[in-house]
Formats: structure tokens, sequence, C-alpha cells
């Protein structure tokens, strides 16, 4: 999936909240195991919402087909404090493109989210090869830019939407 635009950026690592940091790394680490396994990484969602964490995967024909399908998930997730959307990418540098799991993401409200990513390389006989530490990549879209923070809703608010079946299985933020 490579038709997505994350602002770079050359300055210093921004203050990434703790949940969402937690979450973007997360998705990373899943992505990268499932490289390394030979799988295909379908791009996907992780919600926390409490001390959960909903996964979902968004498979589509064109990468805005992907995160058209994403958006629609988080933008919807009252009542969650932060999301990652993680899929198999590249990103421009210096010297042309260079490989990429890309994890992007935000916290209800924010004005923007953040990407950060492993740059990784495929070898001749196909092993996957990956930096030792995620990079910080640049401003991303914040898909939570206009919900409410996750402390507004009420745990029975919360419960209804994610716990009492409200959802479609596998698929909160509908």
């Amino acid at each position: 999936m490579a038709d997505r635009m994350v602002e770079s950026s050359d300055v210093e690592v921004p203050e990434i909240p703790e949940t969402l940091e937690k979450v973007l790394l997360f998705t990373l680490e899943e992505a990268k195991e499932k490289m390394e396994h030979g799988e295909d990484v379908v791009p996907f969602t992780a919600l926390v919402v409490k001390e959960n964490l909903f996964m979902e995967s968004h498979p589509g024909e064109s990468a805005d087909e992907c995160f058209n399908f994403a958006r629609h998930t988080v933008e919807h997730a009252r009542g969650a404090e932060a999301y990652a959307l993680c899929y198999d990418g590249y990103i421009e540098v210096d010297d042309g493109e260079k490989d990429a799991l890309i994890a992007e993401g935000g916290v209800p409200g924010g004005d923007h989210g953040y990407a950060v990513g492993y740059l990784y390389e495929v070898g001749e006989d196909g092993a996957v090869t990956f930096e030792t530490e995620p990079a910080y990549i640049g401003e991303a879209p914040n898909f939570m830019i206009a919900l409410q923070k996750a402390d507004s809703y009420s745990d029975d608010e919360i419960d209804a939407k994610y716990l009492d079946g409200e959802e479609s299985e596998g698929e909160p933020g509908e």
C-alpha cells in the first residue's frame, strides 16, 4: 500500500501521548512479526478502549479504499482513547523510496496524528531485514479529530458501544 502522504519532519520527535505511543509500537510489532513469518500485512487498525484493544483488518482494492475503511471505523469510535492504523508502505528519502512498515494514529480531538515506522529491506532470498528501532516519520491525519476525549463518555456508553453487542462482531466504531 503506497499511495499515502504523511508530512515528513526533520525536527525532533514530538511528545506523543503515552497510550498512543504504546498502540503505535504494538501494531508495528504485530506487523513486523507477520512479515518475518512470510505473511502479508493487510492494513489494520487497533483501538484502545478502556483496558481493551480492538483490532480490525481493512482490506481493499486500493490504498484509498483501505484508508477509507479505516477512517470510517475510527472516526465513529466514541470512548476510544487512541488508535493506530498500520500498513506496509514506503517513505520517500533523499535517495529514493524505502520500504517501511508504517503505523499512524491519533487521539480524540488532536489537531493531527503521528506516523512512526520500521524501515526494512527484502533480500534476494526473500528474507526481510528491519531496522533495529522504529523511526518517527512525521505528522499524519488524525481520524479522531472530531471525537471527544474518552473520559467524556460514561462507562455505560462505552460498554454499550463495544461490549454489549451493539457492534457487529469484530467491528468497533461502526
